[in-house]
């Protein structure tokens, strides 16, 4: 059974969002590799950080919405985690709704 995801995923692009579009399409593609259903990428563009972790002062935001398998979902955030492209990466199930 696949459920449903939502990944907001702040991207490093060294400030080039040009190169954005090349990183997120590779991403997806890993998405896809590992068995996903990519049904929306939404390109929000670089802000800012509120204040900094680390080096890194803003990041690229891109949310995927994506249907994946459970136990598929662990492997790709494992998988992005070692991604240098990918600073921050965060999931969230999407319920679906029941019709009255």
């Amino acid at each position: 059974m696949m459920n449903r995801y939502e990944g907001l995923l702040i991207l490093n692009v060294n400030g080039n969002d040009e190169g954005a579009k090349e990183i997120i399409e590779r991403l997806e593609g890993e998405f896809k590799k590992a068995g996903a259903v990519v049904e929306q990428v939404q390109k929000m563009g670089s802000r800012q950080f509120t204040y900094a972790a680390g080096d890194l002062q803003s990041g690229y935001y891109a949310n995927f919405v994506f249907q994946l398998a459970p136990a598929s979902l662990a492997t790709i955030q494992s998988k992005l985690k070692l991604d240098a492209d990918v600073y921050r990466q965060h999931y969230l199930r999407i319920s679906h709704k029941k019709a009255a």
